[in-house]
């Protein structure tokens, strides 16, 4: 029966028009993998066994009456703890953040709703969501499916490691510096941060969007096609746009596409070599399909990088300062050191001047791109980092020296994604980027597709609580 968990949002919906199958089996099968698997991965914070079931029974009986609310109706989801769903706390993944059930869905789980997906239960996440890791002060550690003595990165932990582990085919993260993409990269999974507002968000923040987590790009159209879907609420949220994402994912010919080959963003933490590999081989796959793979040099500066960085620490210095001492002590230490260490000294010349930089290298990632159809480079610099590490060079002073390859997409508000290429010789798996031009998700979206399809064979998933 726990083979049903690995099934794919597209296979599912397959099945239950044909009735080959029930979303109540489904679900079954997906909450006893949960089961089975969080003693070893604490990826979830909430799980909704009865609700979940109840939701499956509803769902079936639409799908014998053949009026399914949606091709995902009866599919599990998972959403990321911070996009707020009714009658679940939300702390942000800190100790000191309100257990307060919340009274009203965000609008990610009131599309997810309104299409009879089953939202299985809130993945975990960090202090704050400012740490590309899985630790947290009030979830604690979550540990990556492919080695539980590695990291899944953040902030969107619980979602990567869920998507890898069979948590369900869909989840749904939230990214504002890489946060989708990471854990995408170091979980094997695909990952798309869409354009600023093409998923609607409350409330919405500069940079910050919410994004699909999936074992196939195919899933993550589906799931595109509900979440993209308008709110009002979101009062940054782009113009209604009719993309059927999973209506016009396949099919893209690659031949004529000029893509650029960016494998150096000469700041932040040095790529290593297994990477560069991986990308070069994405790019000579894509070239013998008939792309144009042209090298580019990086866009990005060293202050433009540490400019995003004191931005980013002048914002969560605003929360942690606030704080009295006995609730910032239940902060994790390094969370309140990387939110100070500098940021307690900062002007208003200061945090204009991070500003400016944050400014500059929107406007450079927006030129970079334009010259190309395409961007494809590394996700991320590293292969893997240790499970109990709060990033990776694990120095508060350098918190975010990893995210040079992701963050300037965030700010020039442009769709980019992670798609896993290959493994490292120790197993873990190894994630590609591929950048759009600003609102194309579709395009990046359908050029994932076609080099998911290019790709080497993958390896099987993982299931460590079998070994454990």
């Amino acid at each position: 029966m726990n083979d049903l968990a690995d099934l794919s949002a597209f296979e599912l919906s397959q099945a239950f028009r044909s009735r080959s199958l029930s979303p109540v089996e489904s679900t079954a099968a997906v909450l006893a993998r949960i089961e089975a698997g969080e003693p070893h991965l604490n990826a979830m914070y909430v799980v909704h066994r009865d609700a979940a079931m109840q939701a499956a029974r509803e769902a079936e009986q639409r799908w014998q009456a053949g009026a399914p609310l949606s091709p995902i109706d009866g599919v599990g989801v998972t959403i990321k703890e911070n996009l707020y769903t009714r009658g679940d706390p939300a702390p942000i993944g800190v100790a000191t953040g309100s257990l307060d059930p919340k009274p009203t869905d965000s609008p990610v789980a009131a599309r997810l709703r309104e299409a009879g997906s089953i939202i299985l239960g809130k993945t975990t996440m960090p202090d704050f969501g400012m740490l590309s890791s899985g630790l947290s002060s009030i979830h604690g550690t979550t540990r990556n499916p492919w080695r539980l003595d590695r990291n899944p990165a953040g902030s969107s932990s619980g979602s990567g490691a869920a998507a890898a582990a069979g948590y369900g085919p869909l989840h749904v993260g939230t990214d504002i510096g890489g946060s989708v993409r990471l854990p995408a990269h170091h979980c094997g999974v695909f990952g798309l941060k869409p354009s600023l507002g093409r998923i609607p968000l409350d409330p919405p923040y500069t940079g910050r969007v919410a994004g699909p987590l999936t074992r196939s790009v195919r899933d993550a159209a589906l799931l595109m096609d509900v979440v993209s879907r308008a709110d009002t609420r979101d009062w940054m949220s782009l113009p209604p746009a009719a993309l059927d994402f999973s209506a016009q994912l396949e099919g893209l010919s690659v031949a004529g596409l000029r893509i650029g080959l960016l494998t150096d963003m000469g700041c932040g933490l040095p790529v290593e070599a297994p990477i560069v590999e991986a990308v070069r081989q994405a790019a000579a796959a894509l070239e013998s399909a008939g792309a144009h793979i042209e090298p580019v040099a990086s866009f990005m500066s060293a202050q433009m990088l540490d400019g995003v960085c004191a931005f980013l620490e002048a914002r969560s210095n605003l929360d942690v300062s606030a704080m009295p001492p006995e609730q910032r002590d239940r902060v994790l230490p390094y969370i309140v050191q990387w939110a100070t260490w500098r940021a307690d000294g900062f002007s208003g010349r200061d945090v204009m001047a991070a500003y400016a930089q944050l400014m500059a290298m929107r406007e450079a990632a927006v030129r970079a791109v334009g010259r190309f159809d395409f961007l494809l480079s590394p996700t991320a610099p590293i292969v893997s980092y240790g499970a109990n590490l709060h990033s990776p060079t694990d120095d508060p002073r350098r918190a975010l020296e990893h995210i040079a390859f992701t963050v300037a997409y965030n700010m020039s508000e442009q769709p980019a994604s992670s798609l896993n290429w290959s493994y490292h010789t120790d197993g873990m798996p190894i994630g590609v980027q591929i950048v759009g031009q600003r609102f194309d998700d579709l395009g990046v979206m359908r050029l994932s597709r076609a080099l998911e399809q290019l790709r080497p064979v993958q390896r099987a998933w993982p299931r460590p609580w079998t070994s454990a």
